[in-house]
């Protein structure tokens, strides 16, 4: 029988990987052969496409090609040119923004260009202007002492780590909360949503010259215009980190006062997770900070990386695809559907349910802690990440919930029907789980007591669930 063309393509790969380091080629195979088998609900995870790993593995790997497109520091990237140049245009028109860079390594990468694009666009002094326009061997000792000064301590506020924004956002053991004076705004107590007046409040006394908006474990929308009317009123550049909900812009769910393009300056955001790209990040920006922006590189990262760019001007061209849209509503139909489930057996979640990809699960309710929730799961078929919820008692290791998101199980074709029975999975792990004890008999964050037959019971269900809707069921590696 005929092998079809990704069958072919990934066999072949790992064959010549195994002429080299067998263990190596045995990693990736064990490695798809553990995806297919794991119910996987970490909400930063997805599953690119075949093409677009397979545009990961090849000749632009091997080169350097520091600066833009048409203007390198290397000579012979006439081909880097154009893959840059295709996800560029794709993301332009994929989101409706002014400009795009395709070059950040990573989600944080992102950032730190934003961060920096910012600071050179707004921050006037002589030694700044004068970096911008000499190279940067030719300023004094007496000019850079004058650039961080001038620099350094502009404030930034951003989304608290315990309320759902990501440790770039002025986390203090980050660089951004280094870089910064950093304030932060929470969520309302009680409903755990923002509240906008607040927000206001915090800007107004604070006066900072970034507003961040954006998350990685807050459950619902982003009133982006009321947040860009904020940043206007204090005179802050405003700023969206949509690293986790990009796939939903994309796909059209979030539009309005919903989709961040329109109303922020700039926009971060990584090229996986939601949208379903290989693993890297992306800035748009508004025209007045395109030519900072595009100084990412030398300015906070190293050379590019050709073989990423151009695996995201295939995911990017897939997600301008009509039924990419379909898949980014079935997201959020599914993390509805999710959590409707653990709500009906008793679940407790962070602001009652969810309008994006993620639900936040507070497993106290449970007796647990995030460490021993997360554990008890993996040890039964469900992979999922600890993540702190606001006011958290149990701090930023041991937490007190569970993040569960639905992109990569909606990418296997799962619909709101199987969202009911992982609910049913979830808690029936988390409400057979007790907490464990240390040696000395104190209570233990970390420890915990599960039955091994209700764990292997639980992994059994999972699998079965999962083998209705295989995972690159193209692929067979024989």
């Amino acid at each position: 029988m005929s092998l079809n063309a990704e069958s072919t393509a990934f066999r072949s790969a790992l064959e010549v990987i195994r002429a080299v380091e067998p263990r190596v080629a045995d990693a990736i195979g064990a490695e798809l052969a553990d995806q297919r088998e794991s119910l996987k609900l970490i909400a930063s995870e997805n599953y690119a496409s075949p093409a677009t790993l397979l545009t990961m593995g090849n000749w632009f790997s091997d080169k350097y090609a520091e600066g833009t497109v048409g203007r390198r520091f290397y000579a012979g990237c006439q081909n880097v040119d154009t893959v840059e140049a295709l996800a560029a245009e794709h993301a332009r028109e994929l989101f409706g923004a002014a400009h795009a860079y395709v070059q950040p390594h990573s989600g944080i990468d992102a950032n730190l260009v934003a961060f920096w694009a910012i600071l050179a666009d707004r921050v006037e002094s002589p030694a700044l202007k004068k970096a911008q326009v000499r190279q940067v061997n030719d300023l004094t000792e007496a000019d850079w002492f004058a650039l961080r000064r001038e620099l350094g301590n502009q404030r930034m506020l951003g989304m608290s780590l315990d309320a759902g924004g990501h440790l770039t956002h002025g986390f203090r053991p980050n660089i951004s909360g280094k870089m910064f004076d950093q304030r932060s705004y929470g969520t309302d107590p009680v409903t755990g949503l923002v509240d906008y007046d607040k927000v206001a409040e915090a800007a107004r006394e604070f006066k900072p010259l970034i507003l961040v908006a954006g998350y990685s474990a807050y459950p619902r929308k982003v009133n982006f215009r009321i947040m860009r009317e904020i940043a206007d009123s204090v005179g802050a550049t405003f700023m969206v980190d949509m690293a986790h909900f990009a796939g939903l812009v994309a796909g059209k769910v979030f539009t309005g006062d919903f989709d961040p393009v329109p109303h922020a300056h700039i926009v971060t955001t990584t090229t996986h997770k939601s949208l379903r790209g290989p693993r890297g990040g992306m800035v748009l920006c508004q025209p007045e900070l395109a030519d900072q922006v595009d100084r990412g590189c030398p300015m906070v990262l190293g050379g590019p990386l050709p073989h990423v760019m151009a695996a995201k001007a295939v995911a990017l061209a897939e997600a301008r695809r009509p039924d990419f849209a379909d898949y980014a509503q079935r997201i959020v139909d599914n993390a509805q559907a999710l959590a409707e489930g653990l709500l009906r057996r008793g679940g407790t979640l962070v602001t009652g349910g969810t309008d994006n990809h993620l639900v936040l699960i507070d497993v106290s309710g449970y007796g647990l802690t995030g460490r021993q929730a997360e554990q008890a799961l993996l040890d039964s078929g469900i992979v999922t990440n600890r993540n702190s919820v606001p006011q958290d008692p149990n701090g930023a290791w041991y937490t007190s919930g569970i993040r569960i998101g639905t992109p990569a199980l909606t990418s296997r074709g799962l619909g709101t029907a199987q969202m009911d029975e992982t609910a049913e999975l979830i808690h029936t792990v988390l409400s057979q789980t007790k907490p464990g004890a240390n040696p000395d008999g104190t209570p233990s964050k970390a420890k915990y007591v599960l039955d091994a037959a209700v764990a292997d019971r639980v992994a059994k269900q999972a699998s079965d669930l999962l083998s209705g809707y295989p995972l690159y069921p193209a692929v067979d590696l024989g």
